[in-house]
């Protein structure tokens, strides 16, 4: 039971359920067809500032943008995906 107090058991606050079920629907959309696992806040956090920049449509761009370069460093160091 020592490790319920370290530092690391507080790390994750709340559920990420209900963190990924408040996200917008076309975000959650997008979410179930990503290739790679987005936390729920990565997620927000780039729908967020690109909606406010471009629209819905200008966010789900960006957020392909992102995940592909990600993909594209990945394998560029060989790591598999």
């Amino acid at each position: 039971m020592r490790n319920l107090r370290s530092p690391m058991a507080r790390w994750r606050a709340g559920c990420p359920m209900a963190a990924h079920d408040a996200l917008p629907a076309p975000l959650r959309l997008w979410l179930k067809e990503a290739a790679l696992p987005w936390s729920a806040v990565s997620a927000r956090r780039v729908w967020e500032r690109e909606v406010r920049r471009s629209g819905v449509e200008g966010a789900l761009r960006r957020l392909a943008e992102v995940e592909a370069a990600t993909l594209a460093r990945e394998r560029g160091r060989g790591g598999e995906i």
